[in-house]
């Protein structure tokens, strides 16, 4: 049998979870989840680099709730998320999964919003918690939940978690979880902090790495433009304007900018809001919601806001600022060209050293990142760029 023909029959799930893929409309399933569900049914712990989109949530949330004892009313299975963002998508997708299931509960825990309504949450005895780390030891500590009939712990984007200073956090949650069978680390990229949880907790893992295949590869044509810091968010209106995109994501590295810029897009009347740390939570899950729905054009956000938006139709991601990190970049640009739709990335480059970072991202990821010249008219030329003159040598 081919791995492409592998269905989800074959990984030999129940029939209720059948009947909810079926539902969902998936009939087949990726890489990540052919090689990771099996593993996790048999509670391996598996540390997993896959690329943005590949379906890893269902690699590790479909197993999860195989596992659970429905008449168990313990927490079993623990998710850790870095951002309120992604908690609350892994949440919405493991609920989505729970149709033709009786009395399993999912129960989603993050800070910034009231604690009286998790607290709630946890009231009816939730089977699934998924959580930042932070607001998960605010509810250890006040005694409303307990971590120690947990059999699988789940690190979801566990670079960027522990590269946001969640390493101590991690490392005291998984510590308290004493029946557990099974850890998993999912990551777009292994980091060293990575590496090291590998090594302080796992025990006989099962390594899983999936490439992205050449035909699998997101169809983004990338694009930088090279304009002064003052011109960079009037060239950047322009662009959206002249090229037509209807969807379209913008990356700031600060929250002032972010907020600075999306104010900047309302004056020139572009359809737009943002998302940030500084923005009550519940203004952000309404802007993230409406982006969903297509109700909102633009959405302008930092690279840790931005995570757990998931939404395969935007047309273009533009980095108003290029990212301080490369793998920053690969996550902004996995935003566009999926669901094998055609996706266009742009970087607006204000300085040289925003010159050299694009160049060393270039680099690094092994993208071609064509310089353009937006004109006047708003047509789009392939900038020229001139070889350095080489003084002659004089022979005396």
């Amino acid at each position: 049998m081919t791995e492409s023909m592998i269905t989800f029959r074959d990984l030999g799930l129940s029939e209720a979870m059948l009947k909810a893929l079926e539902k969902k409309g998936y009939g087949y399933p990726t890489t990540i989840q052919q090689q990771a569900i099996p593993e996790f049914m048999q509670w391996k712990d598996v540390i997993a680099k896959a690329p943005t989109g590949t379906g890893k949530t269902f690699a590790f949330g479909i197993p999860m709730i195989e596992h659970i004892d429905a008449e168990c009313q313990d927490v079993q299975g623990l998710i850790l998320a870095p951002t309120r963002e992604l908690a609350l998508q892994i949440g919405e997708e493991l609920r989505g999964l729970l149709t033709y299931y009786q009395n399993i509960r999912v129960a989603v825990l993050y800070g910034g919003a009231g604690i009286g309504g998790q607290i709630k949450q946890l009231e009816i005895k939730p089977q699934i918690v998924v959580a930042t780390p932070g607001r998960l030891m605010d509810h250890y500590n006040r005694k409303t939940v307990r971590l120690d009939k947990i059999q699988t712990v789940v690190l979801d984007e566990a670079d960027r978690m522990l590269d946001m200073g969640f390493f101590k956090d991690v490392t005291k949650i998984i510590d308290k979880v004493k029946n557990r069978k099974n850890l998993g680390l999912f990551s777009a990229t292994i980091s060293q902090e990575v590496m090291t949880v590998s090594w302080m907790y796992q025990r006989d893992e099962v390594e899983i790495t999936v490439e992205p295949k050449q035909e699998d590869r997101p169809d983004i044509d990338q694009f930088c433009m090279t304009v002064t810091p003052l011109e960079k968010a009037e060239a950047t209106v322009r662009l959206i304007r002249t090229q037509g995109y209807e969807r379209v994501m913008v990356f700031c590295n600060t929250k002032h900018m972010c907020q600075r810029l999306s104010d900047d897009f309302q004056r020139a009347g572009l359809d737009c809001d943002c998302i940030h740390g500084d923005i009550r939570q519940s203004l952000r899950e309404k802007t993230m919601q409406r982006y969903r729905d297509g109700k909102l054009a633009i959405l302008i956000a930092t690279d840790v806001a931005s995570r757990g938006i998931d939404v395969d139709d935007v047309d273009c991601v533009i980095n108003f600022d290029v990212p301080e990190e490369n793998e920053y970049y690969v996550h902004r640009i996995g935003r566009t060209g999926r669901a094998k739709r055609k996706g266009v990335a742009w970087s607006i480059v204000g300085n040289f050293p925003e010159k050299a970072k694009l160049d060393e991202i270039a680099k690094f990821s092994n993208y071609i990142i064509k310089p353009m010249v937006l004109g006047a008219d708003g047509t789009l030329t392939e900038e020229v760029v001139a070889a350095p003159k080489i003084p002659k040598r004089r022979f005396r």
